[in-house]
């Protein structure tokens, strides 16, 4: 059965989609983003207990301010419709 797709979370401003490519530990993940960078990036304390997530998810995140092309902060993760959404709509390349 497939879940319905409410809404979708789009990237606003310097947001980006970007695919967990490793689990470095301490809430932080390698993240390959849209814009072809490798970021580390970290899920804040704001999101830690309510976005789980693994190798291979689809995510958004947020560049930081100080050394944006090499960290981030991981805010919202899309779920496997969310993701063929994005990817039919193409705005995510299918890997």
């Amino acid at each position: 059965m497939e879940e319905e797709i409410v809404r979708v979370r789009m990237p606003r401003g310097s947001e980006m989609i970007g695919t967990v490519l490793e689990m470095l530990g301490a809430s932080r993940f390698r993240v390959d983003c849209s814009d072809g960078k490798e970021r580390i990036c970290r899920v804040p304390g704001k999101y830690k207990r309510r976005v789980w997530v693994r190798v291979g998810n689809i995510v958004l995140l947020r560049p930081w301010s100080v050394q944006g092309d090499e960290r981030g902060d991981i805010i919202w993760r899309y779920t496997p419709s969310q993701a063929n959404w994005l990817v039919k709509r193409g705005l995510l390349k299918q890997s």
